[in-house]
């Protein structure tokens, strides 16, 4: 690790007074969830991944993307906050940091403490489903069983719409509130940090980039190069756990 990096990191930390993170896969394979998109390791390089289209379409798409879903391909279940995640959650409740715009769906930002109306999820959360008419929430363990019975879901006992995890799919519209709220957290951040992202998938990555063109101090904590380490102010290239541990003053 670049010593030098590290304290030029926790100097933007100490005098920021509104930061925002802005969090990838990176923060979470520290708690043993694979990313998607790593050579040899990744999700995608294992299996072809349902798009949203296809999975109105296809009532065998359906089953085989639900099938994935609880036989734990996505290994999400089970799956603790790391270092990375509880650091965040200590940057919120000093009040240093506004919240978190992530690409997860993984839900442990908000296991790790952090407030749900703090963490803005663009990519959706698979921890539990809703109907994709009328929104009406279902819970996973309800869903498993009735698959486990007939490998099937029913549609939705309100209104007969097809049911699916809240995530986002390949294809599928991104969430309108919550591009809305995440651009009112980078309008308003001093300072965001981009922690565990390759930053290549848009619109998403937009928003650090948004940041630094309004004035706001970019930092970039990846263990990788990324397109936007160039107009970062700070990039730090090291495990992410550690690092914001050191960040947030955390043993």
């Amino acid at each position: 690790m670049d010593q030098d990096s590290l304290e030029a990191l926790r100097d933007l930390v100490d005098r920021a007074s509104n930061i925002v993170f802005f969090t990838g896969a990176g923060i979470s394979t520290e708690s043993g969830i694979p990313d998607f998109r790593s050579q040899g390791t990744g999700i995608w390089e294992k299996m072809k991944p349902i798009y949203f289209e296809e999975f109105l379409r296809s009532e065998e798409a359906r089953s085989e993307q639900w099938r994935r879903k609880f036989a734990g391909d996505m290994k999400m279940e089970g799956a603790e906050p790391n270092r990375g995640h509880l650091a965040i959650a200590k940057l919120v409740e000093m009040g240093k940091c506004q919240g978190v715009i992530t690409q997860n769906v993984d839900n442990l930002h908000q296991n790790a403490g952090v407030p749900d109306d703090r963490v803005i999820e663009l990519h959706g959360n698979t921890s539990y489903a809703r109907c994709l008419s009328c929104e009406m929430r279902y819970e996973l363990a309800d869903l498993r069983q009735q698959f486990e019975r007939q490998q099937r879901i029913d549609p939705c006992s309100r209104c007969g719409g097809i049911i699916k995890t809240a995530t986002i799919s390949f294809g599928q519209a991104m969430p309108e509130d919550a591009m809305r709220r995440a651009q009112a957290f980078t309008e308003k951040c001093d300072l965001m940090i981009a922690t565990g992202s390759t930053l290549i998938v848009y619109p998403a990555a937009g928003f650090p980039e948004y940041a630094k063109q309004l004035g706001s101090k970019l930092a970039i904590l990846n263990r990788e190069a990324t397109p936007l380490d160039g107009i970062a102010d700070v990039v730090v290239h090291a495990e992410i756990g550690p690092t914001l541990s050191y960040i947030a003053g955390i043993n």
